[in-house]
């Protein structure tokens, strides 16, 4: 007979990967609204290259959330929601504020009529 409860460690790290699946996909959909020439023009790869790179994240992550527990996943596999929220985490404090500055949100700019608001 196996009994199958769970442990408050197995919520607390639950409510961890369900966090880093929330940080995976803000670095996606940002990846998405921003333009393809901020990338290349504040010298952070190309846009498709980070949109591959917080897309296979996000969905590593959405894995991780749903699966996470089950036996027979080995510890090799357990290292890649790790590295998922690391590629999350490097877009969300090194690429997004470059590109950002380069080239704002869809064409659009901080700018007022007479300078930055």
């Amino acid at each position: 007979m196996s009994f199958n409860a769970l442990t408050p460690l197995d919520y607390f790290f639950w409510a961890l990967a369900v966090a880093a699946l929330i940080v995976e996909v803000w670095a996606f959909v940002d990846a998405i609204i921003r333009p393809s020439g901020a990338f290349t023009a504040a010298g952070k790869q190309t846009k498709p290259l980070w949109l591959i790179i917080t897309g296979v994240a996000a969905a590593i992550g959405l894995y991780g959330v749903a699966f996470l527990g089950q036996s027979g996943v080995g510890v090799a596999i357990s290292i890649l929601p790790v590295a998922a929220f690391i590629a999350a985490a490097i877009y969300l404090t090194d690429v997004r504020p470059k590109v950002r500055e380069v080239g704002g949100r869809g064409g659009s700019s901080r700018q007022g009529p007479y300078g930055p608001w």
